[in-house]
């Protein structure tokens, strides 16, 4: 089995993990010297190759974290020309180092683990004295019930249709206005002054 390998997936990068070998992945949480189990994409055996999701469930890719740093500086500069915008910033990616441990494909599907580590209860640090004085609450009262109906006079009466719209107000109509322009209002002021010379 020296020369099987996996193509395994981590914060959404792909990376060839062979035993022995040390990848350079996104940040995870866990703990420096933890175990991390890997997502094999593609399994490359002696002499099969296995890309069959079911399949692919049977493949174990187990590293361990060897230490947590952080990337090269990016330098970002942000430039509009002949407005006199200028911006810099860097930037330093969170990433981790794992140490690849053991690659290898499984006969069967490994078992789901349950959570070993039980949630442990936080002793209670109040003194005897409090405890005391704390006087317990009393339940709440319950609420009368509505007396009940009986027959038709228990539904609900109907919902009164709404009232139809009127139609909209009639503008009114130009022939009972006279309607004088500014042009003709003028000659028939010449006409008349006109007479009375």
């Amino acid at each position: 089995m020296a020369n099987s390998y996996a193509i395994v997936e981590s914060g959404g990068k792909q990376y060839r993990a062979e035993k022995g070998t040390s990848l350079l992945v996104e940040h995870l949480s866990a703990d420096e010297g933890a175990k991390v189990n890997l997502r094999a994409v593609m399994y490359r055996g002696d002499k099969d190759v296995v890309l069959d999701a079911k399949e692919l469930e049977k493949v174990k890719v187990e590293a361990v974290v060897a230490e947590h740093l952080r990337g090269s500086k990016v330098r970002v500069f942000k430039y509009k020309p002949k407005k006199g915008y200028r911006r810099r910033a860097g930037h330093r990616q969170e990433l981790t180092r794992l140490e690849v441990t053991e690659v290898r494909l499984l006969t069967r599907k490994p078992a789901a683990r349950a959570e070993a580590k039980p949630a442990e209860k936080k002793p209670e640090a109040k003194p005897a004295e409090e405890k005391a004085e704390v006087k317990p609450k009393a339940p709440a009262k319950a609420k009368p019930a509505a007396p009940a109906k009986a027959g038709p006079a228990a539904k609900k009466p109907a919902a009164k249709p709404k009232p139809k719209k009127k139609p909209a107000a009639k503008k009114p109509s130009a022939q009972g206005k006279s309607q004088t322009t500014r042009g003709s209002s003028s000659t028939a002021d010449r006409s008349s002054s006109a007479k009375k010379d």
